[in-house]
């Protein structure tokens, strides 16, 4: 199943994400997660995954947040620099820059999100 981010769940998972309701992103990307198959399955659990990082993180909870960005990144591993539609590259590489803010215990609020669509 192709990934269309302009319409359905994927869309309103991505206009969450984007006004920082990270909840209710992953409720809407788990939904399309639910009925998919390989290899578009693994990627919407990363993407869930950083959805529910943040969420954590907006609550205070670092390590959860860490370790969930963590287990995206490993997921993403997987994924050429382009998939369904994300620059999973740009994804990779902004994930990498949040951990190391998060590990140091740096201000990761200065961050940009990791950039999905």
């Amino acid at each position: 199943m192709p990934l269309d981010w302009n319409q359905g769940a994927l869309a309103e998972g991505l206009r969450c994400y984007r006004n920082r309701k990270f909840f209710l992103a992953h409720e809407h990307w788990e939904s399309v997660w639910l009925r998919s198959a390989e290899p578009e399955k693994s990627f919407l659990q990363a993407l869930i995954q950083i959805a529910a990082a943040l969420h954590h993180l907006d609550r205070g909870n670092r390590v959860g947040a860490a370790s969930l960005l963590r287990r995206a990144l490993q997921r993403l591993d997987a994924y050429p620099a382009v998939f369904g539609g994300v620059c999973v590259h740009a994804v990779r590489e902004s994930l990498c820059a949040w951990l190391i803010a998060l590990d140091s215990a740096g201000p990761p609020a200065e961050l940009p999100f990791p950039p999905i669509q």
